[in-house]
């Protein structure tokens, strides 16, 4: 599907929900009514979505939730796009809206920054010394892209990132700016760092999507992760690459997940190396990928394989 009018909106808002499946029921039925498609978490602790559709019906979409006390103060991070995102319009109860592992008090958050004051910051201070900017997405998500200067705690999923701390203990005293894509997690990142001795600890309000809004071209390097199949999204007007492919190193951004199911590693790669790795990220995950290929093949004819012989 392709419209010049198409939207995909991100948003989130940590507020009670007293009876999260009847709220998803109800969610889900008036998603599918309106024809959008995306995903939306609900949980005891709040709402946590993305979804895509025309200019219209997201329109509706957002004054329809907005009608609803809990979220009449609900921000929305909108970008256009030129084909939907998702193929299907999902909503799930889930334990969080993001999953952390660790029980905080989001009273505690950091003091929420406008992307003007970050700039400001990079323009009158050093980063790394002066202030700290700290990436709280995962070790995918940096590759792709992120602030001038930032430091990364080298994990693979949010619920890493309290162990992670301790590898920055010595930075206690310092300045922290903390980020995210869309801002959901640096709730819960910052809170858990005051609550863990961070003495000064700030997050950019809404995340990388709302600064690349107000200002593209300034001190984001390479492009935005985003968990829906584009994967990547730009946010300079010059779509800067910083990422290499895995495989042969030259220069690229594209994403995708080792088609070895044993595997499954999200990782960068051109599409020379795809087409030459049948979308694996090694010559020994091709190798597997093929003898899955050969085991499925077998059990669709009603056969089983077992070490060379085939039954």
């Amino acid at each position: 599907m392709k419209d010049k009018d198409l939207i995909v909106i991100l948003f989130y808002k940590f507020v009670k929900i007293s009876d999260p499946e009847k709220f998803v029921k109800e969610h889900l039925k008036f998603c599918k009514k309106l024809g959008l498609l995306g995903r939306v978490l609900v949980s005891k602790e709040g709402i946590n979505g993305t979804v895509s559709g025309t200019k219209e019906k997201i329109e509706k979409y957002k004054d329809n939730l907005k009608k609803d006390e809990m979220f009449s103060d609900i921000v929305f991070k909108e970008n256009s796009i030129i084909e939907m995102p998702f193929t299907k319009m999902k909503v799930k109860k889930r334990g969080e809206i993001v999953t952390f592992g660790e029980e905080v008090n989001l009273e505690n958050t950091g003091e929420h920054i406008h992307p003007k004051i970050l700039k400001r910051m990079y323009e009158n201070e050093k980063p790394g010394e002066d202030f700290i900017i700290l990436d709280a997405r995962n070790d995918y998500e940096y590759k792709v892209g992120k602030f001038k200067d930032a430091i990364h705690l080298n994990i693979k999923n949010f619920r890493e990132f309290p162990k992670a701390l301790e590898k920055i203990e010595h930075l206690k005293n310092k300045r922290i700016v903390t980020y995210c894509t869309g801002g959901i997690r640096c709730e819960k990142a910052s809170a858990y760092m005051k609550e863990n001795g961070f003495k000064n600890v700030m997050q950019l309000k809404d995340g990388i999507i709302n600064y690349g809004k107000n200002f593209p071209d300034t001190y984001w390097e390479g492009k935005c992760f985003v968990f829906d199949k584009r994967l990547v999204s730009e946010i300079n007007s010059k779509g800067d690459t910083i990422s290499n492919c895995e495989v042969c190193t030259k220069p690229c951004d594209l994403c995708r997940n080792c088609r070895n199911l044993n595997c499954d590693r999200l990782f960068i790669s051109c599409l020379n190396c795809q087409k030459e790795l049948n979308g694996c990220c090694s010559k020994d995950c091709l190798v597997e990928f093929g003898k899955q290929c050969t085991e499925k093949a077998l059990r669709k004819q009603g056969r089983r394989i077992e070490g060379l012989k085939i039954y």
